[in-house]
């Protein structure tokens, strides 16, 4: 059977490469994908961003499927819906599904959606059955994970499967279907090691999603199967010189992250051209990190990622549900550069019940850590979560939630540090905590970066810049390849595109050698 994915991205990097990086691929689609074609099933993608949902009826016409896969987190459901409206308009009798996020986290309202059926949990195999049945010519039924609406208007409500505990048994993602959709195919791409967190914090659907299904919510990929992905990437792009270990936290199980660690290093060992690495690390209370940031630097990694979230103790503890005191932030991030490690920091700003003495916090912590980068997300109550539960309860959603650049505008007013105040401190955040540790052009270039990246019009200005000015800047040699890594022609790419392209990949990361 053909099962065509239909992904959205809300800040599209140009019209027909709307990612910019390939660590902007969705991994949840890309296993389930991987899983139907290990089964015999073909598969292809379409990234439709707000100036682009016309495109649903031309490639649901070109492909064919008998099953269309639609995927949405909440605050790209809206270019969704548009997109799942006009497929049923146009093709009726394919069947439909809805999954990711926030149709785990909101079944019913998604129900009442242009679909067939709601997947509810992990959908690896819960589309794979969905799939044999449909091709069987049977209505699908008894599915566990979906949601499957009758023929009378009546909703069969399946029971999720337990969470996939041996990660190892699935295949790994299927990336090349990714690979048509993305600006620049030589970026650094990232590598799922595990599933589910072990923390609670409250602005996350951590919480909410571990209640979704039985079984073990928190999985690690063994090492040795983290190191064959590895191997079959490097196979595919022999040049591949960065990967990022995407998990909640790499510190989740010493005794796995430094057995990880030593497979790593065996790996790069043989390699002519070795991969550095970069993850994710939660501060934990009173934690010597001495031995994992030992084993890290030995096995060549560069960096790791720490949320700091709010430099104010109060906000953390009452608030976010993370309890680590700012102590704790600055020990690890001294023992990580006395191993040579460097460090980033994400940090939020807009919290329900935030001050501006709680952000000059902030401002503190960073300013004595010096973080070597740094990203200041302006915090949204995703529906599912606690903090949104607060936020509804307290009044601060009365005006209902904007989710145009997400993350990138102040969404809460706050009694005593209005939207302004918060979009100026975001803003102005790199002079903050840099002013006088840096040159004074970066910060006042990274400032203007922060204004321009939350206008949409000034974004749009600022991509144009660099497609009509940079490319005239660059050496003849070079300017092919780069062209033909950024494309800005305006077309999505063709069915024959989404073939396996790894090794076209390959072949220009040697010409760029």
């Amino acid at each position: 059977m053909k099962v065509l994915f239909i992904h959205s991205e809300q800040d599209p990097y140009t019209p027909s490469k709307p990612l910019e990086t390939l660590e902007r691929l969705q991994f949840g689609i890309s296993y389930i994908s991987s899983v139907l074609k290990e089964e015999g099933h073909r598969t292809a993608l379409l990234v439709v961003s707000p100036d682009s949902v016309e495109r649903v009826e031309k490639r649901i016409a070109e492909f064919d499927p008998g099953l269309i896969c639609f995927t949405s987190v909440f605050t790209e459901f809206h270019i969704i819906q548009q997109a799942m409206a006009r497929s049923r308009k146009a093709f009726p009798g394919v069947f439909a599904v809805l999954g990711g996020p926030h149709a785990t986290l909101n079944p019913e309202e998604c129900l009442k959606e242009p679909v067939d059926a709601v997947c509810v949990g992990e959908g690896e195999f819960a589309t794979l059955e969905l799939a044999k049945q449909s091709e069987a010519g049977k209505r699908p039924h008894g599915i566990p994970n979906l949601y499957i609406k009758k023929a009378d208007g009546s909703v069969e409500r399946n029971k999720p499967r337990p969470f996939i505990e041996d990660l190892d048994s699935l295949p790994f993602p299927d990336r090349d279907m990714w690979l048509p959709w993305v600006s620049n195919p030589f970026s650094r791409p990232s590598l799922l090691v595990g599933r589910g967190c072990p923390f609670q914090c409250t602005y996350c659907c951590n919480h909410a999603l571990r209640h979704v299904a039985e079984g073990k919510y928190v999985r690690l990929r063994s090492p040795a199967n983290i190191v064959a992905e590895l191997e079959n990437m490097k196979g595919a792009n022999p040049y591949l010189g960065e990967v990022y270990l995407e998990v909640e936290t790499l510190g989740v199980k010493m005794e796995w992250a430094l057995e990880l660690c030593d497979l790593l290093r065996d790996f790069n060992a043989t390699k002519e051209i070795p991969v550095v690495f970069g993850t994710n690390l939660r501060v934990t209370p009173n934690r010597d990190y001495n031995k994992l940031f030992a084993a890290l630097a030995s096995s060549n990694f560069r960096f790791v990622n720490i949320g700091l979230e709010s430099g104010s103790e109060r906000v953390r503890r009452e608030i976010l549900n993370r309890r680590y005191s700012n102590r704790d932030i600055e020990n690890a991030v001294e023992t990580a550069r006395k191993h040579g490690l460097q460090v980033g920091f994400y940090n939020l700003i807009g919290l329900p019940g935030e001050t501006k003495a709680d952000f000059k916090e902030t401002v503190k912590v960073n300013r004595i850590c010096q973080p070597d980068w740094f990203l200041t997300a302006v915090f949204f109550p995703y529906p599912g979560t606690k903090l949104h539960d607060t936020c509804s309860e307290t009044g601060l959603l009365d005006q209902g939630l904007d989710t145009d650049l997400e993350r990138r505008k102040p969404i809460l007013e706050l009694p005593g540090f209005t939207k302004r105040q918060q979009e100026r401190r975001r803003a102005w955040f790199p002079w903050l905590i840099y002013r006088g540790k840096r040159p004074w052009k970066e910060l006042i270039w990274l400032v203007a970066m922060a204004k321009v990246y939350s206008n949409r019009r000034m974004i749009k200005m600022h991509r144009w810049l660099i497609r009509k000015y940079f490319l005239r800047r660059v050496d003849d040699e070079y300017r092919e390849l780069i062209e033909a890594c950024y494309t800005f022609d305006g077309k999505e790419p063709s069915l024959e595109e989404q073939e396996p392209v790894a090794v076209v990949a390959a072949a220009e990361g040697e010409k760029a050698q």
